[in-house]
């Protein structure tokens, strides 16, 4: 009876991760809808206002190790309290901004730290406490949320853009966030940090705990393997997301239904995530994460042929291949780096790691942003997208550590 009780609150705990994801990242990504209007209103150019994007995404991958060690001391309550205050005072400061550098502090530093504080980092550590073994697959569940976020939030912002523009918009999420931080405050969240009694059994029975510290991590060669994946795949994967649905407009598909078909990329990437996570169980790590790697550069593929031919059928492949992979090796990568670097530092240790990953989205956006304008063309921006996830997935090939069955 205990251990179906067990069972149970860890569910919901998993839910719980998946909404609290969804939210955050949705609301994050929800930003390549907002471009082009924001664009239009101050008549900045794309270097600009997809800046803001990236500083969103440098401060969530800096915030890592910070958010990985307020977990660790303080437990889920204050991490995700602070998330959701975060996110909804960033939206309603952002709904009243006349400059760049008001956009920057709100949507790129507040929203960031939202995204961290609400995100993989707090889930990984939690759900550990409760799935164990099985981390890969919740992992995988609680990833996907991103996608989930992406189909649910981009047409909501579009509708919302549509109706009262992107002022309205971003008072509306933040107004939203702000009364959800109420039911959020009322949860049991001691029982929740506790974890699975059953793990924590097991726990005191294993001896074997390598007692990891983050000085003792950076020194190992697995630990920058994974940090360089996070970070060269990032690059090439924002190099093109925050544009895709400026690119689909210019490319002659409707704002609405750009927006839409990007937002059905949230479906695919629940089947990419449990697909990939599957086949970790199958073929290995390695193989698993060689094939989504290469599903991705199929779909970037699939992109640049929609610029010259744009029909419903590379448009579906593109969303199908790039959006079911966008963040599919994440769930693979989060278990290796737990695996490997147990201890009482494991918050901080992949905080630290998945700085790469904040770092790799920042550096890509802001760089897909600027070719842009140097260019006037989407070409060289999908080009260096394709030789970027070329380079993150070299580690895999080469590193033991990552060629090892885990």
């Amino acid at each position: 009876m205990d251990q179906r009780i067990s069972q149970r609150t860890g569910l919901v705990v998993l839910g719980l991760c998946f909404v609290l994801a969804m939210l955050g990242r949705g609301l994050g990504e929800s930003f390549t809808v907002f471009l082009l209007p924001i664009s239009q209103s101050f008549g900045w150019d794309r270097a600009e206002v997809v800046s803001i994007y990236s500083l969103s995404a440098l401060c969530s991958g800096l915030a890592s190790p910070l958010v990985g060690r307020l977990f660790d001391r303080s437990g889920p309550r204050a991490v995700y309290t602070l998330g959701m205050v975060l996110l909804g005072g960033a939206f309603l400061a952002a709904a009243f901004a006349q400059q760049l550098w008001q956009l920057q502090i709100a949507i790129g530093l507040c929203v960031g730290l939202g995204i961290t504080f609400t995100g993989n980092v707090p889930n990984s550590i939690l759900l550990g406490r409760w799935f164990g073994p099985r981390l890969p697959t919740a992992m995988a569940v609680v990833y996907s949320a991103t996608g989930a976020g992406v189909l649910v939030m981009l047409p909501i912002a579009q509708l919302l853009i549509d109706q009262i523009g992107w002022r309205g918009a971003y008072q509306s999420f933040g107004a939203a966030m702000l009364v959800l931080l109420l039911p959020l405050l009322v949860l049991p969240w001691r029982r929740y940090a506790g974890g699975s009694e059953v793990l924590a059994q097991s726990a005191l029975a294993d001896p074997a705990d390598d007692g990891w510290t983050l000085r003792n991590a950076i020194r190992h060669h697995a630990f920058w393997a994974l940090f360089a994946t996070f970070f060269f795949t990032a690059i090439g994967m924002y190099a093109i997301a925050p544009q895709v649905v400026a690119y689909l407009v210019d490319a002659g598909f409707p704002p609405l239904q750009a927006a839409t078909a990007w937002g059905f990329s949230g479906v695919v990437l629940v089947v990419g995530m449990l697909g990939v996570s599957w086949l970790d169980g199958v073929i290995g790590r390695r193989p698993s994460i060689l094939f989504s790697y290469a599903i991705s550069i199929t779909g970037i593929v699939m992109l640049w042929l929609v610029k010259w031919y744009p029909n419903y059928f590379l448009l579906t492949g593109f969303v199908l291949c790039f959006g079911s992979m966008i963040g599919s090796r994440g769930p693979l990568i989060t278990a290796t780096a737990m695996k490997v670097f147990r201890g009482k530092q494991v918050g901080l240790i992949y905080g630290t790691i998945a700085i790469g990953s904040g770092l790799g989205s920042a550096f890509g956006s802001w760089c897909g942003g600027l070719i842009h304008d140097l260019s006037n063309s989407y070409d060289p921006v999908i080009g260096f997208a394709l030789v970027s996830v070329l380079i993150g997935m070299i580690p895999f090939l080469v590193v033991p550590a990552l060629r090892e069955r885990h």
